[in-house]
């Protein structure tokens, strides 16, 4: 609703909003896929970065470079260019440049990091985005929406919530907000991880169980070489039998 101009929120149903964008959340991350989180509002960065590397997830929160998803192969181009340069760094190639060329490097190396080392270990498309102010990420939200990306977003009353797959209604400006919801979500996807570990650690139990209980293949070779002669001893039985009953 609307008062004195300002709009207000229902915040159970923000609440019901939140618990099924978790439980979608929760889903994914159990499966082991890749969510990327984007903030680059100055009150969401700090807040979008800290929960993200909680749960080991990729995020913006500098700048959204266009084709970040559409031209992923591009982006993967510009973090391996990072790798390159560390490993000039580290046998010495940089101490055979010129200083300025040198100092060319270090500064692209560190525009690089501002920009993409929080996504350095994304090495492929995510399975999903969580976007903070969808007004403000339209761009992210349309290459997410172009390439059948689900998108995860809490919505403002400026905001268009019909290119959103899970919308999360609720104020996108305040940083208490933005940490409460993401607090929500991020706690869901620790749980899907921590239940992706537990049946990894099953399977791998049960898959070293059933390779103990089965025979090596050598040991499976002695037996049938073992049970060969005692059936050709058998048969010699049968037929010593039968000639002495006839």
């Amino acid at each position: 609703m609307e008062r004195n101009g300002i709009h207000i929120f229902d915040l159970n149903k923000t609440a019901v909003k939140i618990d099924e964008a978790a439980e979608a959340l929760k889903n994914l991350a159990r499966s082991g896929r890749k969510i990327l989180f984007v903030g680059t509002k100055k009150q969401a960065q700090e807040v979008v970065a800290a929960r993200a590397q909680e749960v080991s997830m990729p995020y913006i929160t500098e700048r959204w470079a266009g084709g970040m998803l559409t031209n992923f192969p591009t982006i993967r181009k510009a973090v391996k260019k990072m790798g390159q340069i560390d490993k000039m760094t580290t046998d010495g190639t940089l101490d055979n440049v010129s200083k300025r060329e040198k100092l060319q490097i270090s500064r692209q190396r560190e525009k690089l990091e501002k920009n993409l080392g929080s996504i350095a270990d994304m090495t492929r498309l995510p399975s999903a985005i969580f976007v903070v102010d969808v007004l403000k990420e339209k761009i992210a939200v349309a290459e997410a929406n172009r390439l059948g990306i689900p998108v995860f977003g809490i919505v403002d009353t400026n905001s268009n919530p019909n290119n959103i797959d899970f919308v999360i209604p609720a104020n996108d400006d305040a940083t208490k907000s933005i940490d409460t919801i993401l607090a929500a979500v991020c706690e869901a996807i620790k749980e899907g991880l921590e239940e992706r570990k537990v049946e990894k650690a099953d399977e791998n139990a049960a898959e070293a169980q059933a390779n103990d209980e089965a025979p090596a293949p050598k040991e499976r070779r002695q037996r049938i070489r073992k049970a060969a002669p005692a059936d050709k001893k058998a048969e010699k039985v049968a037929e010593a039998k039968e000639e002495a009953a006839e």
